[in-house]
C-alpha cells in the first residue's frame, strides 16, 4: 500500500487529516478524512466515455451516514438504512453545489461522488467535512477537475467566528453559515443568522475563505504526492465551425430581438423555440437529426450571449424591468376557509399558496438521524408541481429541489417562529408553487410569513425573500447585479443569491456563483441592493396584513399549556398511563407532557376550552393538589342522607353535604343528584387535620330572588354529618344487646 497522509491544522489547534492509498482502492479516487474520531469516506469514480447527446455535466453527489458509526441500530422494521434522510439529501446539495461548476464544461462523463459517514464522535458535525473529502478523492483520481476547493462551516459565538464549531457550541450562535470555496474564489453559500447585518455576513464569508485556503493548499499537496497532477485525455463534443458560425448569423440578431420584446415566460420561450426549428428547416433534409443536437448547442450559447449583451449595453432585461426593478407583487390571506392560516403571494409569473396547520406536541416531526435525534416543533414543506411551469408530467414523489427549497425557507422563518413556552402548537406551514418563473423559494418565504400571520401564530417579525442575479464579463470588469431575477436570468446569469431577512437583519442567504473572479465589493454591493429590493416586498406584503391575528381562528383547536412540578409528572402519568388516560377519556382531550429544566409542561388540546379547564383542573389536583375556591367536575360516588361523596379526581373525594346542593331545602340527595351522575361543584374547603374536602354545589346556582339564609341553628345539625353518622350508627346499636349477655 502507498498510504499518503496531509494534516490540516485548524487555529484553535483541532487537527483534520486527509489519508489516501488504504481503502477503497479500485475507486478512480479515494480519500478518508478525519477529525477527532469522526472519520469519512470519499470515493469517486467515472465513466470511460459520456452517453450519447449528453451536453451536460452529470454528476451525482450522494452522502451517506451509517448508524454504525455512532454505534446505533437504524430504526424500524428492517433495521437498515434506507432512503436518505433529509439531512444526507441537504449535505449531498451542498457538495454538488460547490463542484459542479468546476467541471470542464465540454466533459460530460457520468462521475460520481459518494461520501459515507464511517465512524462520529457524536459532538463533531460530518457535513462540514464532506465537501473537503469529495475535493481531495477528485484530487488523488485523473478525472479532469478545475478545484480543489474545500467547504467550512463557520459560525459565530458571543462575537467571535469559529470554524467547524462543534454540535455543542453552536447552539449558543447567532450565524451559522456553511461556505465552499477554491483557493480564489467563493462558490456557495448556504446557511440561517439571527438578523444579523449584511456586514457581519460578509466577514464571516472572508474569514471561512481564509481558512479553505489552507485546506486546498493541502489537497494540492497530497495531489502531487500521489503523482495525479495531470488529468485524463477527453473529447466528449463533435464542433462543426461553419454550423456554429451559421446559427449565429442566423439567429443573433432575431435573438436579441425576441429578448428585448419584454413578451411572458411562455410567449418568449415559444418564440425562441419558433427560431431555432426556423433555422433546422435551413439544414438539408437527410443532415438534421444528425445536427439537431449540435444546433441545439450552439444556439443556446447565442441566446445566452444575446441576453446578457442586452442587460451589460442596455440595462433592460427579459421582461422589460430595470436590474433594480421588482415585479409587480399581489398577496391575499385567509384564501382557504377550511384551513387553520392561508396565503396567496405572487411576484410576476411566479406563486404560493402556503397553508399553516396547528397541532399537538404529538403532531411534532421525529428526527431520528445518526447524530441528531429529538423532535421539531416546527417544519415547513416545499411542493413543486410540474404545472407550476405548464410542464406536462406527472407528480413524483418529494425530490431534492423540493427538500432543498423547503429548507432554505425554514431556515428564513424559523428565528421569528415562536417555539416552546411562548407557543404551545405544533406548526405546519405547507407551500404549493403554482406558478414559477424564479424564486419560488424566496415567495414561499413571503407567502409563510402571511400565513403564519393569517393563522394567529405571534410572528416576532415578518420575513421577506429576494432572489439576486449577476451578469459578468472579463472577470467581473463589467457587470450588472439583477433584482428579483427570472428563471431564464438564473440559468444564464452568474450568480444567484437568495436572502431573506426582517427589516433588521438577515435570517438566511443561500449563495450559488458560477463564474470566476467574483470580488468581494460586488458581493457587498449586490447584499446592499439585496436589502432595498427585501424591504419593497416587505412593504407591499404588510399592505395585505401588517400583523399577527390577535387570536386564532374559532375552528382552531386550543392548546393550554401549564407547568407542573417534575416530581409530579409520574403521578399525573399514572402507573402504565392509567391516570392520564382516563383524564383524556373523561375529558375529550389529548394532553401530552414534557420533562424541561426539572418542569414538567403539559399541553392540553381541544376544541372548546371548558373541556379544557376540566382536564387542566384535574391535573392540578395531582400536581398541585386539590385549591379551595376551584371549580371541578366530578362523579357521584355514594350517595348517603345528610348528602354525597363526589369523586372529583380518581382517588380524591369530596362530601358535597345535602345543604349545600340546592337553595331549595332539601328532604332528600335523591331529589336531585343520584350514583353516577356528573356534578360541577366548587371546593369550598379543606379541613386542617383531616384533610376533608367540603364542596358545594349550589354556590354555582343562580341564587333565587328574595332568599334568605336559614337560621344558624335549623343548619346546626346538618353543619356535623359525622356527628349525626355517629348517632345512628349508635342508634342502630342500642335496640340489640351484646351477645355475651344475652340470656339462653
Amino acid at each position: 500500500m502507498n498510504i499518503v497522509k496531509k494534516t490540516i491544522v485548524l487555529k484553535d489547534g483541532r487537527e483534520i487529516e486527509i489519508e489516501t492509498g488504504k481503502l477503497a482502492k479500485q475507486a478512480d479516487g479515494s480519500v478518508v478524512v478525519k477529525m477527532g474520531k469522526t472519520m469519512l469516506l470519499a470515493a469517486v469514480t467515472c465513466a470511460k466515455e459520456a452517453k450519447p447527446e449528453v451536453d451536460f455535466m452529470p454528476l451525482q453527489v450522494e452522502y451517506k451516514e451509517k448508524y454504525a458509526a455512532s454505534g446505533r441500530f437504524p430504526g424500524g422494521f428492517l433495521k437498515r438504512e434506507a432512503r436518505p434522510s433529509d439531512n444526507e439529501i441537504l449535505t449531498s446539495r451542498l457538495v454538488d453545489r460547490a463542484l459542479r461548476p468546476l467541471f470542464p464544461d465540454n466533459f460530460h462523463a457520468e462521475v460520481f461522488v459518494t461520501i459515507t459517514l464511517i465512524s462520529a464522535d457524536r459532538d463533531i458535525m460530518p457535513d462540514a467535512l464532506a465537501g473537503l473529502a469529495a475535493s481531495a478523492a477528485l484530487a488523488v483520481s485523473d478525472i479532469p477537475f478545475n478545484g480543489p476547493i474545500s467547504e467550512v462551516r463557520v459560525a459565530r459565538i458571543n462575537g467571535e467566528f469559529v470554524v467547524n464549531p462543534n454540535f455543542s457550541l453552536l447552539e449558543e450562535a447567532d450565524l451559522d453559515i456553511m461556505v465552499g470555496a477554491t483557493i480564489d474564489n467563493i462558490m456557495m453559500v448556504e446557511g440561517e443568522m439571527k438578523e444579523v447585518s449584511e456586514h457581519d455576513m460578509l466577514e464571516a464569508i472572508k474569514f471561512a475563505h481564509e481558512e479553505i485556503k489552507n485546506h486546498c493548499r493541502a489537497v494540492l499537496e497530497l495531489q502531487d504526492e500521489v503523482g495525479k497532477t495531470i488529468k485524463k485525455e477527453y473529447c466528449h463534443e463533435e464542433n462543426d465551425e461553419d454550423l456554429r458560425k451559421a446559427v449565429e448569423e442566423f439567429c443573433y440578431d432575431r435573438c436579441y430581438q425576441i429578448a428585448k420584446s419584454g413578451t411572458g415566460k411562455h410567449e418568449r420561450t415559444d418564440a425562441f423555440e419558433a427560431l431555432v426549428e426556423e433555422f433546422i428547416e435551413t439544414i438539408p433534409e437527410e443532415e438534421r437529426e444528425e445536427k439537431t443536437p449540435i444546433i441545439m448547442r450552439y444556439y443556446h450559447d447565442v441566446e445566452k450571449r444575446a441576453m446578457r449583451r442586452m442587460i451589460l449595453d442596455e440595462g433592460i432585461r427579459l421582461d422589460g424591468r430595470s436590474t433594480v426593478e421588482i415585479r409587480p407583487i399581489w398577496s391575499e390571506v385567509d384564501y382557504l376557509p377550511a384551513v387553520h392560516g392561508s396565503a396567496i403571494f405572487t411576484r410576476g409569473e411566479t406563486q404560493s399558496l402556503t397553508s399553516v396547520t396547528l397541532g399537538t406536541k404529538l403532531d411534532e416531526k421525529q428526527v431520528d438521524d445518526v447524530l441528531v435525534q429529538g423532535s421539531e416543533q416546527f417544519v415547513l414543506h416545499y411542493n413543486f408541481p410540474p404545472f407550476s411551469t405548464g410542464e406536462a408530467k406527472p407528480i413524483r414523489s418529494t425530490g431534492r429541489r423540493e427538500i432543498g427549497h423547503g429548507n432554505l425557507a425554514f431556515r428564513a422563518l424559523k428565528p421569528m417562529v415562536p417555539v416552546g413556552e411562548d407557543n404551545p402548537y405544533a406548526i405546519r406551514v405547507v407551500s404549493d408553487i403554482l406558478e414559477s418563473n424564479g424564486s419560488s423559494s424566496m415567495a414561499t418565504v413571503c407567502a409563510g410569513t402571511l400565513a403564519l400571520m393569517d393563522a394567529g401564530v405571534q410572528l416576532k417579525k415578518p420575513v421577506s425573500g429576494i432572489a439576486m442575479g449577476l451578469i459578468s464579463e472579463n472577470k467581473a470588469s463589467r457587470y450588472a447585479i439583477l433584482s428579483d431575477i427570472l428563471g431564464d436570468e438564473d440559468h444564464l446569469g452568474d450568480m444567484d443569491f437568495k436572502v431573506t431577512g426582517t427589516k433588521d437583519g438577515i435570517t438566511a442567504t443561500q449563495m450559488d456563483i458560477k463564474v470566476d473572479g467574483l470580488s468581494y465589493e460586488i458581493l457587498e454591493e449586490a447584499l446592499e441592493q439585496a436589502k432595498k429590493g427585501r424591504m419593497h416586498i416587505l412593504g407591499e406584503m404588510l399592505k395585505t396584513m401588517s400583523e399577527p391575528r390577535e387570536d386564532y381562528k374559532p375552528f382552531v383547536p386550543r392548546i393550554k399549556q401549564i407547568v407542573i412540578p417534575a416530581d409530579t409528572i409520574g403521578a399525573v402519568i399514572g402507573p402504565g398511563g392509567k391516570v392520564i388516560q382516563e383524564i383524556q377519556k373523561l375529558t375529550g382531550t389529548t394532553i401530552t407532557i414534557t420533562e424541561k429544566d426539572g418542569k414538567g409542561f403539559v399541553d392540553v388540546f381541544a376544541p372548546d376550552k371548558e373541556i379544557i379547564d376540566d382536564a387542566i383542573a384535574r391535573i392540578k389536583i395531582i400536581a398541585f393538589g386539590p385549591e379551595p375556591g376551584t371549580v371541578y367536575k366530578g362523579k357521584v360516588r355514594a350517595i348517603h342522607s345528610y348528602g354525597a361523596f363526589v369523586e372529583i379526581l380518581p382517588g380524591k373525594d369530596g362530601l358535597l353535604h345535602i345543604s349545600e346542593i340546592d337553595w331549595k331545602r332539601l328532604n332528600s340527595v335523591e331529589e336531585v343528584l343520584k350514583e353516577g351522575d356528573e356534578v360541577e361543584v366548587k371546593l369550598l374547603e379543606i379541613e386542617e387535620k383531616t384533610g376533608k374536602l367540603r364542596l358545594s354545589r349550589r354556590v354555582l346556582l343562580p341564587k333565587p330572588e328574595g332568599y334568605v339564609e336559614p337560621e344558624h341553628s335549623e343548619r346546626r345539625s346538618s353543619d356535623r354529618p359525622e356527628k349525626r353518622d355517629r348517632g345512628d350508627r349508635g342508634g342502630d346499636r342500642g335496640g340489640r344487646k351484646p351477645f355475651n349477655k344475652r340470656k339462653n
